[in-house]
């Protein structure tokens, strides 16, 4: 558990530290928002897509082996991220190498855990791996913030090296999960490559397009249209082989015997859709509307992590100790949406008392549902499923993580431009805003430009220029 809390605790802080960094990495860069958009981006979508498979190769090629190429993964992603990239394509590659080794460890992290601990005992003992992992994704921010500030933003990624050392010494020291033992033919000639193929290469298709609409291209452009449809295909097929095709198939249909299976994966996906499209705009509200520093803008989330951390182990210890998960489901919900709701109060007058109460609900209501999901998944499948089951809510949370990037990078980027073309300014500061944020901060208060920037950034309607009645 202690390998497992580790190796969670790199995976996650790797995934938000960027999000105080990308004014300073577009500058450096010499990139648009498009540009860093894509830094968090990259890393997000390969992580999920891969997951399912490399659970599924696991139960072939083993937990441990499987694990320790996705640390491996992970640290030559991290080596191409810091001394070698000097330019945003060997950056982007580097990310993406990362979000393979970052997505096989989440799935492998979760798989383990199930094949380790009973389900009674889960909810108590999970409080390890999700404690480490929520403490990274809130802590991110902050310490790149720090960084950025202080030292140089590759400190981001030279950060992981020593969690990837401890995590090539304890994984093959403390997981002593073994597998059969065949030849490597064998185990080969039993992969699902046409399932993964299709799926995998359907879904970042869908993906790309996600993100690439009213971002990079219009919504009906043949450069969105064609790979949302060629996605939506790909996956369509993968999920038909799956059901009738495949000898051995990575996608168990088992996993979704009931409507209450798709019910709790449908919220993993929401919520870690609404999770980090929070994490990644939060911060990057607070520096460009509140013009706070990297460091600020990342202790400002602080709120989060003070009662999303104590709040997901208090429901472990409660749900072991009642036995019940539901309860802790429709509460949290219940505090997300109220929290997310209040969000649209965030402005530049906004008090700190107002903005720190909002985001500490925030807290309470994903902590409680980063337990009680997990735990009503492994409840609601079947014993044979378990590894499987823990593995697919991995990959629910994660895809919905890059969905909510994506989401929130479209919305931003097409309300904002609107707002500023009815304010008769150029539209180019909205595509690039993270890099905009530090001219802006430069500018006169009473700049004409500045002014209308910050109008483009806030909740309500612009108003018309003329009065009416």
């Amino acid at each position: 558990m202690g390998t497992l809390a580790v190796i969670s605790l790199m995976v996650a802080l790797d995934a938000t530290i960027l999000v105080s960094v990308l004014p300073t990495l577009a500058e450096d860069f010499g990139g648009t928002t498009t540009d860093a958009f894509w830094a968090g981006t990259s890393y997000l979508l390969t992580c999920a897509v891969c997951q399912p498979f490399i659970a599924a190769l696991s139960d072939i090629f083993g937990r441990k082996e499987m694990l320790i190429i996705s640390v491996l993964f992970f640290t030559l992603g991290t080596v191409l991220c810091a001394p070698i990239a000097k330019t945003f394509a060997v950056f982007f590659a580097g990310r993406s190498v990362q979000g393979i080794g970052g997505g096989g460890i989440i799935t492998m992290g979760q798989v383990i855990f199930a094949d380790i601990v009973p389900l009674r005992q889960r909810p108590k003992y999970f409080s390890f791996v999700l404690g480490a992992w929520a403490l990274g994704s809130v802590l991110g921010p902050l310490i790149g913030g720090l960084f950025v500030e202080h030292v140089f933003w590759s400190w981001c990624f030279y950060v992981n090296f020593p969690f990837c050392a401890l995590g090539l010494i304890m994984v093959p020291l403390f997981v002593k999960l073994s597998t059969e033992k065949t030849s490597l033919a064998s185990k080969l000639a039993r992969v699902d490559w046409i399932g993964g193929f299709l799926f995998i290469g359907g879904l970042t298709a869908f993906l790309i397009g996600l993100s690439w609409a009213g971002v990079q291209y219009k919504w009906k452009s043949v450069q969105v249209i064609a790979p949302l449809i060629i996605g939506a295909i790909g996956v369509m097929a993968s999920l038909v082989w799956e059901s009738h095709g495949a000898r051995e198939p990575f996608l168990r249909p088992s996993l979704f015997y009931s409507s209450s299976a798709v019910a709790a994966y449908a919220c993993a996906l929401f919520q870690g859709l609404i999770l980090f499209c929070a994490l990644y705009y939060v911060p990057f509200y607070f520096t460009a509307v509140r013009f706070s520093s990297p460091t600020h803008a990342g202790l400002n989330v602080f709120p989060v992590t003070c009662f999303l951390l104590p709040g997901s182990i208090l429901i472990s210890l409660l749900t072991t100790r009642l036995g019940r998960f539901r309860w802790a489901i429709w509460l949290g919900w219940l505090l997300a949406a109220v929290s997310c709701g209040l969000l649209v109060f965030f402005d530049q007058n906004t008090k700190t008392v107002v903005w720190a109460v909002i985001l500490a609900v925030f807290g309470i209501g994903h902590g409680m549902l980063l337990t009680s999901i997990n735990v009503g998944i492994q409840a609601i499948s079947h014993v044979e499923d378990a590894g499987r089951a823990a593995a697919m809510y991995a990959f629910m949370r994660t895809l919905g993580m890059s969905i909510g990037v994506a989401v929130g990078g479209t919305c931003f980027q097409n309300l904002m431009s609107a707002k500023l073309d009815e304010l008769g300014l150029p539209q180019d500061i909205a595509h690039n805003s993270e890099a905009f944020v530090s001219t802006m901060a430069l500018m006169d208060p009473d700049d004409p430009v500045r002014v209308g920037a910050l109008e483009a950034c806030k909740r309500k309607s612009i108003p018309p220029l003329t009065p009416t009645a």
